[in-house]
C-alpha cells in the first residue's frame, strides 16, 4: 500500500494511508498472532527491492491495500499473484474506480472520509477483515487469477527458481548496513513539525526521500510536499532562499501539468508568500491559478480562503490599471467567501457527527482516542476560523467577532493563532485599500 496522504486523481481525494493501516489493518493481522510489516518498516540503508521481493515472495499473507490506485501497489499485487496462486487479500476504500482488470477479483471495500477513518466503521471492517484473514490462513483456495486461468503452473518449481535468483543475488550485493526504517524516519520528521523544528524536520524527510528510491529518480509526491512545506518553514539561510528551494521541489513533481491538489495548493502557498516578499508580481498571478485549480478540484475552505484573499491582493496591486478591475477581483473575492461560508456550517455538521460516532474511543482514554479528540479540536478551530475570516472579508464584522469568541472555546496550538491573526492583518491592510470602492462600502472595525 502507499504510505502517509496520497491522492486519488480520479476524483482529487486526499486519503491519509496510515491511518488505513494503524487503524483498519494492522491490529487486525496482529491479533491473528502474524507478524504485520509495511515495506516502509523494513530495516535497511539503501535500495529496498531486494527485501520487498523477499517478502512478496515468502510472507504467508500479502494484504494489498489499492485506495488512490496507487501504482506501487498495483504493481506489487500482480509480482505477488504471479509468485503465489493464493493467500493475497486485496482491499480498499469504497469509492476506488479500480480498471477493467480488477473486476474479477474480489475487493474488500471500508469507507475512508479522507482524513480520517469513523471509529464505527473501524469496528465493522476491522471484524470483517478478520473473518476474512482466517478464512485465507485456513483454506488456502486461489486467489490469484494468474493460477485461476493458467492451470499448468507450478508454484513450488517458480518458487524456488526465484528464491535462488534472490539469494544469489544478495550474495554478490555487500551486506548493507542496518539503519532505521523508513516509517520511523518520517514518524520522527513529523514530530519535529509538531514542535516547529522545522530544519529538523527537513533534513529527515531528504533522508526519507533517498531511502524510499528518490536518488533514482523515484519521488513520492508525499515526501516531496512535506520536504517542500519544511524548507521554506525553516527558512534557512533566509525565507526568500527557501521558498525557492521549496518551488524547485515542487516542480520536480511535474508542478506544471499535475492534477494532484496538494502539488497545486502547495505551490499556490509558496507562491503567496513570495509576493508577500516583494518577489514579484508574476507569482501573484501563478498564485491566483495555483489556488483556483486546487480550490475547484477540491472545493474546500483552505483553497477558497486563500484565492480569495489572493484575489484581495490583485485588487490592490499593479497589476490592475481601473476601479472596474479592482471591483471584479473583489467581487470575485466575496463570492469566494460566500463559498467558504456555505463550506464552514458544512464541515461544521460533518465533523460534529464524526466526533459524535467516536465518543466511545474518546472517553476510553487510549492514545487513540486523545489523537482523535486533538484531531477534532484542531478542526473545529480551523472551520470557525475561516468563517471569521470570511465574515471579516465580507464587512460582516458582528458575525466575525461571535466566530472568533467560538474559536476561542476550541483548545489550540499558539501558531494557528499566529497563523490566523497573521492572515487577518495582511486582509485588513489591503481591504482598507479599495474597500471604499464596494457598495455598500467596506469599512475597518473599530
Amino acid at each position: 500500500m502507499g504510505f502517509g496522504i496520497k491522492t486519488d486523481y480520479i476524483n482529487g481525494r486526499k486519503l491519509d494511508l496510515n491511518k488505513s493501516y494503524r487503524l483498519l489493518i494492522k491490529p487486525v493481522v496482529e491479533s491473528k498472532g502474524v507478524e504485520c510489516v509495511r515495506a516502509d518498516e523494513i530495516t535497511h540503508s539503501g535500495s529496498i527491492d531486494v527485501q520487498m521481493y523477499k517478502e512478496l515472495l515468502q510472507a504467508d499473507m500479502v494484504i494489498a491495500d489499492l485506495s488512490t490506485l496507487n501504482a506501487n501497489a498495483l504493481y506489487e499485487l500482480g509480482v505477488r499473484h504471479a509468485l503465489r496462486p493464493f493467500t493475497t487479500i486485496v482491499i480498499s476504500e469504497d469509492k476506488l474506480m479500480y480498471p477493467f482488470d480488477l473486476n474479477h477479483v474480489v475487493i474488500h471495500s471500508y469507507q475512508h472520509l479522507g482524513d480520517a477513518i469513523d471509529y464505527e466503521e473501524v469496528e465493522r471492517f476491522r471484524a470483517a477483515l478478520g473473518n476474512v484473514i482466517q478464512t485465507v490462513l485456513d483454506k488456502k483456495e486461489a486467489d490469484s487469477p494468474v493460477y485461476t486461468y493458467l492451470h499448468s503452473l507450478i508454484p513450488p518449481k517458480l518458487q524456488a527458481e526465484i528464491e535462488k535468483a534472490v539469494n544469489d543475488s544478495e550474495k554478490t550485493q555487500p551486506a548493507p548496513e542496518v539503519g532505521k526504517a523508513l516509517s520511523l524516519i518520517i514518524q520522527e520528521a513529523e514530530d519535529a513539525i509538531d514542535v516547529m523544528e522545522f530544519a529538523k524536520a527537513r533534513d529527515l524527510f531528504k533522508t526519507a526521500i533517498l531511502l524510499s528510491g528518490g536518488n533514482s529518480g523515484q519521488k513520492d509526491p508525499y515526501l516531496i510536499h512535506r520536504l517542500s512545506f519544511t524548507t521554506y518553514k525553516a527558512a534557512e539561510p533566509d525565507l526568500v532562499t527557501a521558498l525557492y528551494e521549496s518551488l524547485s521541489l515542487l516542480q520536480s513533481i511535474n508542478l506544471a501539468h499535475s492534477n494532484d491538489p496538494e502539488t497545486v495548493s502547495s505551490a499556490g502557498a509558496v507562491k503567496k508568500k513570495l509576493y508577500e516578499c516583494g518577489e514579484g508580481e508574476e507569482h501573484l498571478e501563478d498564485s491566483i491559478l495555483y489556488f483556483q485549480r486546487s480550490y475547484y478540484l477540491l472545493n474546500n475552505r483552505y483553497n477558497g480562503i486563500n484565492l480569495a484573499m489572493t484575489l484581495v491582493y490583485h485588487a490592490t496591486s499593479n497589476l490592475v490599471n481601473s476601479d472596474q478591475e479592482r471591483i471584479a477581483d473583489l467581487i470575485f473575492a466575496q463570492r469566494t467567501w460566500k463559498r467558504v461560508l456555505f463550506l464552514c456550517e458544512r464541515d461544521w455538521k460533518l465533523i460534529h457527527q464524526k466526533e459524535k460516532n467516536d465518543q466511545n474511543l474518546i472517553i476510553g482514554g487510549t492514545k487513540e482516542g486523545q489523537e482523535l479528540q486533538e484531531y477534532y479540536n484542531s478542526q473545529k478551530y480551523w472551520i470557525l476560523v475561516n468563517r471569521a475570516e470570511a465574515y471579516f472579508g465580507l464587512g460582516e464584522f458582528e458575525s466575525y467577532r461571535q466566530s472568533l469568541n467560538d474559536s476561542n472555546n476550541v483548545p489550540f496550538h499558539p501558531w494557528q493563532l499566529r497563523s490566523f491573526t497573521e492572515q487577518i492583518g495582511k486582509l485588513a491592510a489591503e481591504m482598507k485599500k479599495v474597500g471604499h470602492l464596494l457598495e455598500p462600502k467596506w469599512n475597518a472595525p473599530l
